[in-house]
């Protein structure tokens, strides 16, 4: 009996570090609860450069809070790419709603989640990035998961941005603490991490270690990540994301 309430306290004690992050981030300001999707400002938030003023290639990487009260766990991660003398950017993204989950489409590369201002987590430009696009709409076309979603642990958004990085040895990136998905390995338990700096560990997206030079080290507890990041110092807190100095946009 005793060990059954020790067991219980513990778990009750490890649920309550997780959730205070996201318990945080709903009451703050940062996640609007009262805003339908159909009303949410969609416009372009400056971050790519036009696509009739550019000629070289180029190869972004955004992450932007989740829709609703999903973007106090976590955020919803795109790949938006524009050929060399291309005229127009594609992106690529999975989407819930969609079957396939899997959208290719045209237009603004770096519009707002539904009110949610996107980051910019890799600018790739010229002939690195455009050698990266065969091989990104290949990944893309392979993606395991395309008929398959689910917001938590895995296969969602950030599964497969992480799936395309992972193909694309050229496309180094760190997705945030706060990706949920991006842990979940498919078939796999051991893979490198998506800036190929280190490798992670994971079961099934809930349960995993994961440490690099780029992503320091963070341990996956039933999907929520926190850790340390040391080359860049920070704390990484589920739901907040980083305390602390804020990493470069991978080039």
């Amino acid at each position: 009996m005793k060990r059954l309430t020790t067991i219980t306290l513990a778990a009750f004690l490890v649920m309550a570090v997780l959730l205070c992050g996201p318990l945080l981030m709903l009451a703050s300001s940062q996640v609007v609860l009262d805003r339908h999707w159909s009303s949410a400002d969609r416009s372009s938030a400056g971050l790519a450069p036009a696509a009739d003023e550019v000629h070289d290639a180029v190869v972004q990487v955004y992450a932007a809070r989740a829709y609703h009260w999903r973007g106090a766990f976590g955020v919803h991660t795109w790949i938006a790419t524009k050929a060399e003398g291309g005229g127009q950017y594609r992106t690529y993204q999975v989407m819930s709603w969609r079957r396939p989950t899997v959208v290719v489409s045209t237009g603004v590369p770096d519009r707002r989640w539904y009110g949610n201002a996107p980051k910019l987590l890799a600018d790739y430009r010229g002939s690195r990035a455009q050698a990266m696009l065969a091989a990104i709409d290949s990944a893309v076309a392979h993606y395991p998961a395309s008929d398959r979603y689910r917001a938590w642990p895995g296969p969602n958004s950030n599964s497969f941005v992480a799936w395309v990085a992972r193909q694309v040895p050229s496309l180094d990136v760190v997705l945030p603490n706060t990706a949920i998905g991006k842990d979940y390995l498919f078939d796999d338990v051991i893979a490198p991490t998506t800036s190929r700096s280190g490798y992670q560990f994971s079961i099934g997206g809930i349960l995993g270690v994961t440490a690099g030079l780029a992503e320091g080290v963070e341990l996956n507890l039933l999907g929520l990540s926190f850790g340390v990041d040391v080359l860049y110092p920070a704390f990484k807190i589920p739901g907040i994301g980083r305390l602390g100095v804020a990493r470069p946009v991978a080039r």
